[in-house]
């Protein structure tokens, strides 16, 4: 991948061929620090993936091939990569339904999608193409905020969910810096949060299959109730 950085940030690591995972591990945590910053960046977010997640995308892959609807998805290869959003188009579709609070969400966050800058070699590299650019889709339908704590609170819920590396690292990670990133922070509290998400995200219909195009048209609160374990109720 040759893709040059924005200014201010550092080069691209590289990741050597047949890594060991020792090296993955030291190029995705070397990407994770610039994520930090620049969460949307295209290069270092598919790059922390292919190094970190690789495996794991492998396993789905070969999980896929198992049944329908995953057969189906890697025939197919459909992108919601930023080229194939018509974020206006959803816009105008009725109120309540997946697609028009999607692009309502984006445009109220002031978010972009996912851009995808190399086309993936292999079902591995498509499914962790495809787990970078429905990360948000979780933050609608499980109504996690994108604030410090509805990010953990996501990572949880993914690692659960689909049991991603990346998303143990990133809570592993970012232990320290959490405390001073949320007002009135209660590490007992903070800790329970957490469990809940994970338990949620393992009770809930795994995501990593769902045809999420398919349904710009259902409500959402349809698909919340097939796709996501009820949420623990928080005073």
């Amino acid at each position: 991948m040759h893709v040059q950085p924005m200014p201010g940030l550092p080069p691209l690591p590289t990741l050597p061929e047949n890594p060991s995972l020792l090296a993955r591990l030291r190029v995705g945590l070397q990407t994770l620090q610039v994520l930090k910053v620049e969460p949307t960046n295209p290069a270092f977010g598919a790059l922390f993936y292919d190094s970190v997640e690789i495996g794991r995308c492998a396993e789905l892959a070969r999980q896929f091939s198992r049944h329908a609807e995953g057969r189906r998805l890697l025939a197919e290869k459909p992108s919601l990569s930023a080229g194939e959003l018509d974020l206006e188009g959803m816009e105008k579709l009725q109120p309540g339904t997946f697609g028009h609070e999607f692009a309502r969400y984006y445009r109220e966050k002031g978010l972009q999608p996912i851009e995808t800058l190399s086309p993936p070699k292999n079902d591995a590299q498509y499914l962790a193409k495809r787990l970078r650019e429905t990360h948000d889709f979780i933050h609608l339908v499980t109504g996690y905020g994108t604030d410090v704590m509805g990010e953990m609170e996501v990572q949880a819920f993914s690692l659960g969910n689909l049991h991603l590396r990346t998303s143990l690292i990133i809570l592993l990670n970012t232990a320290r810096e959490v405390p001073q990133q949320i007002p009135g922070f209660d590490a007992a509290v903070y800790m329970r949060r957490l469990w809940a998400a994970f338990r949620r995200g393992a009770d809930s219909r795994q995501f990593a299959s769902f045809r999420w195009e398919d349904h710009w048209a259902t409500p959402l609160a349809l698909l919340r109730e097939q796709l996501v374990a009820p949420a623990e109720e928080w005073n």
